[in-house]
């Protein structure tokens, strides 16, 4: 084979060994498992059942896309590193509801304790770094307006109309659905609303830039590459990627509001929690301290728990990549800005990644194997203030702050 083919084989496999695993799906919880809480007083832990999957096909097909990738390749890393992604992935639904869940969760996923690349701190830090802020401003004026309430209708009419016009013909169908777990998640055909879920106007706006023009787009980029299925697999490996730049969008088109800042970090802070022995009742407790809906409390603990040990000890640690991967875009943008290479840019649209898979995908491009993104978000297709807001921010990076801090703090609080 050549080495164009070896790839493509490769891709090939390693998409064939995806498509049986559907995380999301398999650890969410029906809708009566609510109910039955609320009616038990929301005092006796939840009780929930998960299905037995058989990951023995699975495995093989692991097994065998391994065998496509030659020793010495230089694509050997890439290939084999997607392969050990999708083998825990499988493992993990195979210990549903057990301690070992939890093994594999942080595996795929991380933990808040964990080290960031700067090697000092860990997203934990960061989260508790937020909430202290909150605590710190929680008595000023921030002048915001109130903010009005949809229902999933209203939010289904404007995401039906956002993605009508940003992707045509490829719009994804979108509906309200009784069963889904988060308020909205998005696929390649089709975006679903959770039936009684409510939203600020502050939130149609997040939701279209993170889901829409984020989620569906690389679904349908992914989708459209002649060459390397494995783009249109949605995997853990990618999560936190395709998470930190849905968040990123957010914040560069300014709807990352202060309140959906600190739900973020709740969601580190809790996984924490769990990790250290919270159960269910705990966690729901402790979101209760947050908002003044039961509904939205409870929901918040699920999503802590799902799959894992709902006494506590074993969580499911993905809503971790939100703030994680927020910082690693982030970076990522800044210093291939700071070095003049903005064309790298796209490339994060060209299908479901990794960051870490960039250096490959350049290769792959030159190879011809990687079209460019059909869909782009519109901070990408115009990134004149883009590119504006990363290059000050790069060169803020460089200063050395903790001189400037020392005189403002002088200046504004002694007397």
């Amino acid at each position: 084979m050549t080495e164009k083919e070896h790839i493509i084989n490769i891709s090939d496999h390693l998409y064939d060994a995806s498509k049986s695993i559907r995380i999301l799906r398999n650890i969410s919880w029906p809708s009566s498992v609510r109910e039955d809480f609320f009616r038990k007083g929301a005092d006796a832990l939840p009780q929930v059942t998960y299905p037995k999957i058989d990951i023995t096909e699975t495995l093989e097909k692991v097994k065998i896309a391994r065998k496509q990738i030659p020793t010495g390749f230089r694509f050997e890393n890439w290939g084999n590193q997607i392969a050990q992604v999708l083998e825990d992935s499988a493992l993990m639904l195979s210990n549903l509801g057990t301690a070992e869940f939890y093994t594999y969760s942080e595996r795929l996923y991380g933990c808040p304790s964990a080290k960031l690349p700067d090697k000092d701190n860990t997203t934990l830090d960061l989260a508790n770094y937020f909430e202290e802020m909150y605590i710190n401003i929680q008595k000023l004026d921030l002048g915001a307006i109130s903010q009005a309430e949809f229902d999933a209708s209203a939010m289904q009419s404007k995401i039906l109309k956002e993605v009508t016009e940003m992707f045509g013909d490829d719009a994804p169908e979108v509906i309200i659905d009784t069963e889904v777990s988060s308020k909205v998640i998005a696929g390649r055909r089709r975006i679903r609303i959770r039936e009684g879920a409510t939203f600020s106007d502050m939130d149609l706006n997040q939701l279209v830039h993170h889901e829409a023009f984020v989620h569906v787009a690389t679904s349908l980029n992914g989708y459209k590459q002649p060459h390397l299925k494995i783009l249109s697999a949605s995997h853990p490996g990618t999560t936190k990627t395709q998470e930190g730049l849905a968040v990123f969008a957010e914040y560069i088109t300014g709807n990352l509001d202060l309140d959906r800042l600190r739900r973020l970090s709740d969601r580190v802070i809790a996984i924490q929690m769990a990790i250290d022995g919270a159960d269910f009742i705990e966690l729901y407790r402790f979101y209760l301290t947050k908002t003044d809906i039961k509904e939205q409390a409870f929901e918040n603990a699920r999503r802590v728990c799902r799959g894992g040990l709902i006494t506590g000890g074993a969580p499911f640690t993905k809503d971790i990549v939100y703030l994680d991967g927020l910082l690693n875009v982030h970076n990522f943008l800044r210093t291939v800005v700071g070095d003049g290479r903005a064309d790298l840019l796209p490339l994060l649209f060209v299908g479901k990644l990794n960051i870490e898979d960039l250096g490959e995908m350049v290769h792959f491009k030159e190879l011809g194997l990687l079209e460019s993104p059909v869909y782009l978000p519109p901070w990408i297709k115009d990134i004149r203030f883009l590119l504006t807001y990363l290059a000050y921010s790069s060169f803020h990076n460089q200063l050395k702050l903790d001189d400037m801090r020392d005189h403002y703090r002088k200046m504004c609080y002694t007397i």
